[in-house]
């Protein structure tokens, strides 16, 4: 008489698998749409902070009335919608981002006394979960 080999696998063993798949899943989804939203504020904040030395220039050649254009930023980049806010706030609204912080904003302001730069965000890029480490007064 010849033994029977056993060929595939089991139910049980395919449930097992699905359910470490499943339980993984559930960990690392939230995990990746986190990374992605720090991801977006950072670039967001990398965007406005490199337009802090136009603003410094065009404020010192005593000129009163700041714009986008007048600092050359683009109305929209791959992370951004771009606007200056009064003189001394360059702002960032996240776009294409994760929902915890699409739409919200990524600042850097001027201040007019001490010329000292800070940065704050609204919506979702002011929660510390999402906000670079750079960018610490929110």
């Amino acid at each position: 008489m010849m033994k029977q080999v056993q060929k595939g696998f089991t139910l049980i063993e395919l449930m097992i698998v699905v359910a470490i798949i499943g339980i993984l899943a559930a960990i690392a989804i939230p995990a990746y749409s986190d990374y992605q939203a720090r991801t977006k504020v950072a670039a967001g904040l990398a965007e406005v902070a490199g337009y802090k030395t136009a603003l410094e220039l065009w404020l010192n050649d005593g000129n009163a009335t700041v714009t986008r254009a007048n600092l050359g930023i683009p109305a929209t980049t791959a992370n951004c919608t771009m606007e200056v806010v009064g003189n001394n706030v360059i702002q960032c609204t996240i776009r294409q981002a994760p929902t915890q912080v699409n739409n919200g904003t990524i600042n850097v302001r001027r201040n007019a006394t001490t010329g000292v730069w800070d940065c704050f965000g609204t919506g979702g890029a002011a929660d510390d979960k999402y906000r670079p480490k750079s960018c610490a007064n929110a």
